[in-house]
């Protein structure tokens, strides 16, 4: 199993662990705090009977034991409405210095939504009241609980997704800089045979092919050492890029592919690597193609909007399903019986890492086709 699939598992696991404690925790909260609301409950009916009974018994009450009921009402909030006189008494609530009837009737409206209040037939009085403040921390615990699991879920999936991008960029530059190293060779040796034969009175327009695949090997060697580094970043026309890089490509493609430029007549000047650049739309342009079958129109369209530069490339192939807009720029990701998947990968690493843009696939329909945008500061 790769590394990647492992460290997927048990992400995937430490989420699953985490929501698993989270409802566990809710649920045993919830039940601790049913079974405090039942015992409060029961405790006043009896608080209600003491109540009652003095005001029933008078002196034959044994008003010790009554007294120390009543006084034992240290935590819940209770309003006494009398029915008879109207009159309103509270116990354990905050009074404020005016209109406290008012103030009385609105907090027993609203005990009385909450809870069904206790009756004191004999007294033709209810008895109002609400959860104790424990009670309702009780029951507010559990959401700060979620709360603070979504925190640390949230917080350690962010360090695990900075550690695999780390991981990645690591990869990238180590792969980038091993590749450039090892084409670096063979290109020498190339050069220096093209100068060879050069004095052999060799076919000149065998020559001129022969130094235009080397160039070609000199600008990809170079491609690969700017992956791992800093670019050089220089202000060019974006036009002339995409022209060059399309009319490369279109000498090396089938007949049955056709390219449709809609570039502004004057110059579209942002700041760039070129050799970087030129990548990005060979690659996008390969994957247009790749897409169609090698059959069909890759449009490349350049529209400035304000400060920024709208860069789409859209071609007529079989489409990218909805649910894998962002997969498909994942390494690895991949429609071709034989790939790597690590085109668009390049890409969005060129476009977003390197020059600071943005990169998303735009519109996509299977069966008709797919546009990507990029997004460029101007």
């Amino acid at each position: 199993m790769s590394t990647g699939s492992t460290r997927q598992i048990l992400t995937y696991l430490f989420v699953i662990l985490s929501i698993t404690a989270a409802l566990i925790s809710l649920v045993l909260s919830n039940k601790l705090a049913k079974e405090l609301s039942e015992e409060e409950q029961r405790r006043l009916e009896i608080w209600a009977l003491a109540t009652e009974n003095v005001a029933m018994k008078g002196e034959r009450a044994d008003l010790d034991l009554t007294l120390k009921i009543l006084q034992s009402n240290s935590t819940i909030p209770v309003i006494l409405y009398d029915e008879n006189s109207g009159e309103v008494q509270s116990h354990n609530i905050a009074l404020p210095r005016e209109n406290v009837r008012d103030f009385l009737m609105g907090r027993m409206a609203a005990f009385g939504a909450r809870h069904q209040p206790i009756r004191l037939e004999e007294l033709n009085q209810s008895l109002y009241f609400d959860d104790s403040s424990r009670l309702k921390q009780l029951r507010t615990y559990p959401y700060v609980q979620l709360f603070m699991i979504a925190l640390f879920m949230t917080l350690a999936l962010f360090a695990l997704n900075r550690s695999q991008r780390a991981e990645q960029n690591k990869l990238w530059v180590g792969f980038s800089k091993e590749t450039a190293h090892q084409l670096g060779t063979p290109i020498s040796s190339l050069t220096a045979w093209v100068e060879y034969l050069k004095l052999k009175e060799v076919d000149p327009q065998l020559l001129t092919e022969i130094e235009k695949d080397t160039f070609r090997l000199q600008m990809i060697a170079e491609r690969f050492s700017k992956i791992g580094s800093s670019p050089d970043m220089q202000l060019a026309d974006l036009r002339e890029v995409i022209n060059r890089t399309l009319t490369y490509l279109e000498k090396r493609l089938s007949t049955k592919v056709s390219f449709s430029l809609q570039l502004p007549d004057h110059p579209v000047v942002v700041s760039l690597s070129k050799p970087l650049m030129g990548w990005v739309i060979e690659n996008l342009a390969k994957n247009a193609v790749d897409a169609m079958n090698g059959e069909g129109v890759v449009t490349v369209s350049l529209v400035e909007k304000g400060r920024q530069v709208l860069l789409d490339v859209s071609d007529t192939g079989k489409g990218i399903p909805r649910s894998k807009f962002k997969r498909a720029f994942y390494p690895g990701y991949t429609t071709k019986e034989r790939g790597w998947g690590l085109g668009l990968s390049l890409v969005k690493r060129i476009v977003e890492v390197n020059h600071g843009w943005k990169i998303s696939v735009l519109t996509s329909e299977p069966g008709k086709g797919t546009t990507f945008r990029i997004v460029l500061k101007i």
